[in-house]
Parts: structure tokens; sequence; C-alpha cells
């Protein structure tokens, strides 16, 4: 018959008998006590979680708007989503007869750049570029945009192929 000491450095068995016959021993030694609960080859621990009780708390539910509006606020895209807002709505801004040949590109630093569809469009916007200014600081909060770069259209280019001079000054002479 194996001892007390021996049972606890004994290996489980896989019939359990072993520990029916230490909880049987225990129950014998403390009579009328409650039977000590015994886990598992698990380590896990109880965790105690607070309930938020009667005051509102940050794991009680919450409104989408207030949820989205604190990530909005703890990542600091509050400015990133306004100027996106303002591309949303630049033909709404600008008028829709500029927005028809020129359309923001990026926003960084209170620089916009404005992509044109021609270059009569991008000498029209570098004139309108103080009222454009105002109008999308009136969007977004004073002295945010700063510098409007009107960007032309895209144009060809004349660099591809094996006969490409690198400093060349075009196809002047392809077109006869």
């Amino acid at each position: 018959m194996t001892s007390a000491g021996d049972d606890a450095t004994e290996e489980h068995r896989a019939d359990g008998l072993d520990l029916a016959r230490a909880a049987a021993r225990a129950a014998a030694a403390n009579p009328g006590a409650p039977p000590a609960r015994r886990r598992s080859g698990s380590t896990r621990r109880r965790t105690t979680t607070k309930s938020s009780g009667a005051r509102p708390d940050d794991r009680d539910p919450q409104l989408i708007e207030q949820a989205m509006g604190r990530l909005i606020a703890n990542h600091g895209w509050e400015l990133d989503l306004k100027v996106q807002g303002v591309f949303g709505r630049w033909a709404e801004i600008v008028g829709d007869e500029v927005a028809d040949h020129c359309t923001p590109e990026s926003f960084d630093d209170g620089r916009l750049v404005v992509r044109t569809d021609s270059t009569a469009w991008a000498t029209q916007l570098k004139l309108l570029a103080p009222t454009v200014v105002r109008r999308l600081n009136e969007e977004l909060g004073h002295g945010t945009v700063t510098l409007i770069d009107v960007l032309g259209p895209h144009l060809p280019s004349w660099t591809k192929g094996r006969l490409s001079s690198r400093d060349g000054r075009g196809p002047r002479d392809t077109y006869g």
C-alpha cells in the first residue's frame, strides 16, 4: 500500500481511481469539511472580472458614433477624414465647371496637389487658387490649406525606345 506522500508524486492514472482514493482519504481526514476542488493538469487561474456597476464604464455597450469618435480621436485621424470628405465633395466646394477639369490628388502639410486636364485649366486654377484656399479653409479649419500646387495634364513621355537621348529636347525632327 502507498502512503499519502507517494500519491502526490505518482503519475495520474487514466481511469481516475487514484484521484477517487485521494478524495476519499481527504474526506476521512476532515469530516464535515466541504470537498476541495482539484484542478486537472492545466495551470489556468481564475480571473476575477469586475462588473461595471451602476456607473458607465468602457465595457458597457456604446453607441457606434461615440465608439468611432473615440477611435478617430485616439489615432489622430480627424484631419485625414476631413480632407477625404473635401475630396469627396470637390464639385460642391469648387463648382461643377472647375471640378469637371480639375481633381485633387493629395494633401500633405498644408499643400494640396490638384491635377488639371489641360494647361489652360492649370492657368485658370492658378488664378482661382486664393479663392479655393479660402473656401477649403472654411471647410477644414483656418490655416489647414496654405498652398495649392497645380499640375498640368499627364503628357506622353518621349523617353521610350532604344534610340532615346537622355537630355534631348524631344521629338523635334520626327514630325516632318
